[in-house]
């Protein structure tokens, strides 16, 4: 069985206070180079997306999306990305490899070719910052043994009895370790991100960029035992798990894609409403074309407004946080699975208990 680091030594050894190592500078990149992957079959939307979004609203870099394969990024509720490059296409324009390597939850966790390219990023100096259970991947590819790390909840024990050679982390948003950083469940994507703009451009920057998303704290202080079912205390939350999948229907949903969306509120809305098992998500536009976010990421629509395929129910235009549409889903649906999707994101920030 692994020994683990006393809970005060445990606290000590990750990132504190929303700090990561600083950016060190590479010959030839002006600015640093970060891929955010994601995979051809199916990746975490909010994963992908927060990172992107942050980072890119910080404008403290060259942030591309990078598809394992393909012309498209799958993402976990159905909607499809057209990346700026595959992983060959990086290679080729950027020989000398990123700075930074954002790694989501990929369903395809142990992707040959994915692994492959990992471990060639790395080799080349690149920092791997692995969101959610991205961390399998991760790990998988090798980069973790002999680290400390950290992933979603509920993957804790599977990791414990998979990836030995890790020492695995409970309660901490993230962590970093040399040249892996990884990052708890979901929402984690956040905090991470706000820290990894104040490794490469300063604490200033980071607040300034936090306080445009309504964020006062990205450090890396959590609990993360509040969110596993357990009795008598949120078992009935989890619950609504099997009563909303089994006992109600399944309903296409609207959700109005615009050029110019928020990608952050975008994945909050497409992923939250996805889980309520209620609700087929379906991006709506104006026409069948790609539709271009604020930062140039492009989301192909599943229907076109006003034809016949187009969804009856529409969901508000994607603005504001998370907080925000976990409240509008407790409307909708009851604030029981509004309080389990919370869970389900490990979201500190919506009342969990």
């Amino acid at each position: 069985m692994r020994t683990l680091l006393p809970l005060p030594l445990l606290v000590l050894s990750c990132a504190q206070a929303g700090e990561l190592p600083a950016y060190q500078p590479r010959p030839g990149h002006e600015r640093p180079l970060i891929a955010v992957l994601g995979d051809s079959a199916s990746t975490e939307i909010t994963d992908f997306m927060l990172p992107y979004g942050v980072l890119q609203r910080a404008d403290i870099a060259q942030v591309l999306a990078v598809a394992t394969t393909g012309p498209t990024i799958a993402m976990n509720t159905g909607l499809r990305v057209q990346p700026d490059l595959d992983m060959a296409g990086f290679d080729q324009r950027y020989p000398e490899g990123a700075d930074y390597v954002i790694v989501p939850y990929m369903k395809r966790v142990d992707f040959p070719p994915m692994l492959a390219w990992l471990q060639a990023q790395a080799a080349k100096g690149a920092t791997m910052v692995s969101i959610c259970d991205g961390a399998l991947s991760v790990a998988d590819s090798g980069l973790m043994k002999g680290r400390r790390g950290t992933a979603h909840w509920a993957t804790h024990d599977y990791r414990l009895e998979k990836y030995p050679d890790t020492q695995w982390l409970p309660n901490v948003r993230y962590v970093a370790d040399g040249k892996v950083i990884s990052s708890a469940g979901i929402s984690a994507a956040q905090p991470v991100s706000l820290a990894l703009v104040e490794a490469i451009a300063g604490r200033e920057k980071a607040a300034a960029v936090a306080a445009s998303l309504g964020v006062a704290d990205w450090s890396s202080r959590h609990d993360s035992g509040v969110y596993a079912p357990r009795f008598g205390y949120n078992l009935n939350v989890w619950l609504t798990r099997y009563t909303d999948q089994w006992l109600h229907s399944m309903n296409d949903t609207g959700l109005p894609l615009a050029t110019g969306f928020d990608e952050i509120a975008l994945a909050y809305a497409s992923d939250a409403y996805t889980r309520t098992y209620r609700s087929r998500v379906l991006a709506v536009a104006s026409s069948e074309a790609p539709v271009a976010s604020s930062h140039g990421l492009k989301v192909l629509p599943d229907r076109v407004a006003g034809s016949t395929a187009a969804p009856a129910a529409m969901l508000p235009a994607p603005v504001g946080s998370l907080d925000a549409v976990l409240t509008e889903i407790a409307g909708s649906y009851g604030p029981r699975t509004a309080h389990r999707i919370a869970l389900e994101f490990e979201y500190p920030g919506y009342p969990v208990r």
